[in-house]
């Protein structure tokens, strides 16, 4: 019988899912959150009614794109260890089971 390691298995999947929700859920609110974000700092930097300059374009771009990349962090991280554990939890129960069986044969 061959053994199969479900953590890795599991954990990949978690990943793929994790990248669908950020997809659906995640993209669209991290961007608004880091304009948001953005939108404050450049006020703090150059005054409440932000202008149409460069920097302050800049600084609202670089907020949106960081929003973004926390947003997906946090769901493909979060999808990915429950993906892992449940795998882990999988190995666990599975070997668990064949040491008890070669016990009981012998």
């Amino acid at each position: 019988m061959k053994y199969t390691n479900y953590k890795k298995k599991l954990a990949y999947m978690g990943a793929g899912c994790g990248v669908v929700l950020f997809a659906v859920f995640g993209l669209l609110p991290g961007s608004f959150l880091g304009g948001v974000m953005g939108l404050n700092i450049a006020g703090i930097m150059f005054g409440t009614p932000v202008g149409a300059g460069l920097v302050p374009r800049m600084i609202v771009a670089a907020s949106m794109v960081a929003g973004v990349m926390v947003s997906g962090l946090m769901f493909i991280m979060a999808s990915t260890t429950l993906g892992w554990l449940s795998g882990t939890v999988a190995d666990a129960i599975r070997i668990g089971n064949k040491e008890l069986a070669i016990a009981e044969h012998k």
